[in-house]
This record gives structure tokens, sequence and C-alpha cells, in this order.
């Protein structure tokens, strides 16, 4: 089967429903297929804040039935996923990894971070350069501090980024 390619439209339509992004970290988490009624009990789980074996029948039955009837053909008309008894993503569900960078609401956004970062090591090179900085050091020190400063964010980010990752922890990043 040839890959069908998700335009940029598609792809906020399919991630702005809360079910679909929780369907696919499932999926991301088990790695594997998984059965739709197993999918649903979780979503369902996530959706009222509850564990698995607390999700009553009819909690199950509706996030099962928005699944089977709107979700699932949704997803697998974009070619992220094939559904026939069970659930699996295709190759395509990688690419929307960058997509989902989230971002927590106490935090501040990486551009914006980088943007201060640069401002801050722009200035201590030109305080350097001047002899503008109260502490005596080559100039290539003052560099060097930069250039560090600059590789603990990246290597912060990096992992920062890793956690947050569809499928990398046992619940949704957004619910965490």
């Amino acid at each position: 089967m040839e890959e069908r390619q998700v335009n940029r439209d598609e792809t906020f339509e399919l991630l702005s429903n809360h079910r679909r992004r929780y369907a696919l970290h499932y999926c991301k988490h088990r790695e594997e297929p998984v059965t739709l009624s197993d999918l649903a009990e979780q979503v369902a789980a996530w959706e009222h804040d509850k564990s698995v074996d607390e999700v009553t029948s009819s909690e199950r039955k509706r996030t099962y039935t928005s699944l089977q009837q709107t979700h699932l053909p949704a997803m697998e008309e974009a070619g992220i996923i094939e559904w026939d008894d069970e659930v699996e993503l295709t190759p395509a569900a990688e690419r929307l990894n960058v997509y989902m960078d989230i971002v927590p609401e106490e935090s501040v956004p990486w551009g914006v971070y980088y943007l201060w970062l640069s401002a801050i090591g722009g200035a201590v090179l030109v305080f350097a350069w001047f002899d503008l900085v109260p502490v005596s050091a080559p100039d290539i020190v003052w560099a060097g501090l930069v250039v560090a400063a600059f590789a603990v964010s990246a290597a912060v980010h990096v992992y920062r980024n890793r956690q947050t990752k569809l499928g990398r922890t046992e619940r949704p990043p957004e619910l965490e």
C-alpha cells in the first residue's frame, strides 16, 4: 500500500481532538497492535481521570463508539493507522511528532529562551571585548562560557523534548 502524505491542515485537524491524541499516545506507548476495546478503555480512563478499573461501562461504551465511528476512520483515512481487528500505527504516524512539541504552562517556549540566551551571551562577549567585565579573563574563556551555556541548554532541550514525546510516558504528556 502506497503511503499517503498528510498535509499540514489535515495534521492539525487530526491532532485537534484529544481522543485522537490519546489514541496515538496509547498506540505509541504499547508499540504493538492494540484492540479497540483496550484502546477505548484506556482513553476513557484518561478522559475521566480514573484508573482503567474505575471506568464505568457507559463511559467505556461512549468512547468505544466514538473511536469506532469517528476517530479511527479519520486516522485510517489519513494513513496514520491501519485498523481491522486491531489498531496499528503506520510509519506515517512518526511524522506527527514534530507537531506535538508540548510546552507546559509554567515554562518559557524554547525559541524565546534561546533568544534571551543569545542576547545575554552577546552582551557578555561585547563587555569582555571592551574589558567592561569586573572579572579579568581572556576573551576565549568568555566565548567558551557562552558556547557551554548553549551546549547545556541544547542538551536540556533535547532531553525535555524526548520526555514529552507521544508514547514515551505512561500517560499522555498533556495530562502530566
